[in-house]
């Protein structure tokens, strides 16, 4: 129902996140049988709907202990082991074609319970030209999911994951992912929207020349990243 809403509205893409997916037990847990019955489920409403691209949103735990994607590289994984399961004639040439039909919707929040680097994640998946949306929002590592306003805690995370994917050419929406607590919504969005512009206007301000020249060649720029970076506080 999902992926035909999908198609009949003309959305982007469907976002699966399998928060409530996973497993309690380490030990005498079938791990293979559980990936096979996501992975089939997913294949099979995406044969059912063909040509709607599928999001996977990775998260480590929460609600369930153990959710089935922990990490960036296994919602990768599962990316490439649901497009190996599809049949349909018009997903199977469309791959064929070279395109993606599963992607990442990656959130910060979610990437930093699991003690990843977000401009790294953000990066792991536009190289595998699998990046079909991001969610913001602010998180301390590891802990229960807050979904914080963007900037809140970690600036440095969400601000190197815009430099991040303004190298990569990254130009798709951005989706607000936050609970704000005792703040209305309207006002809510004003806060991580001011945040967002003005990150983008600081990395856009960066000498970019000078981080890549001082990046290709250490030897004969010691510390140059870190003072940019620094005066860049001004």
């Amino acid at each position: 129902k999902c992926l035909k809403f999908v198609k009949d509205k003309s959305l982007h893409h469907a976002g699966i996140w399998p928060g409530s997916d996973g497993y309690l037990y380490s030990l005498g847990t079938n791990y293979y049988d559980m990936w096979d019955r996501f992975e089939d489920a997913v294949a099979y409403a995406m044969d059912e709907v063909p040509g709607v691209i599928v999001a996977i949103e990775p998260k480590p735990y929460e609600p369930t202990p153990n959710n089935i994607y922990r990490t960036t590289v296994d919602g990768i994984l599962a990316c490439h082991d649901i497009e190996s399961r599809l049949k349909s004639e018009i997903n199977k040439d469309l791959l064929k074609k070279g395109y993606r039909l599963l992607g990442m919707q990656p959130e910060i929040g979610h990437i930093r319970m699991g003690f990843e680097d977000a401009p790294y994640v953000f990066s792991r998946a536009t190289r595998e030209g699998r990046l079909f949306h991001t969610h913001w929002n602010s998180q301390p590592m590891g802990n229960y999911d807050q979904d914080l306003n963007v900037g809140v805690v970690e600036w440095q995370q969400a601000e190197a994951s815009l430099f991040a994917l303004k190298m990569a050419g990254y130009n798709e929406y951005f989706g607000i992912d936050i609970n704000p607590v005792r703040i209305p919504v309207q006002k809510a969005i004003e806060i991580n929207s001011a945040a967002l512009n003005i990150m983008n206007k600081r990395i856009n301000s960066l000498p970019n020349e000078e981080i890549l020249e001082a990046y290709l060649d250490p030897e004969n720029h010691r510390g140059d990243i870190e003072l940019i970076l620094t005066k860049s506080m001004k």
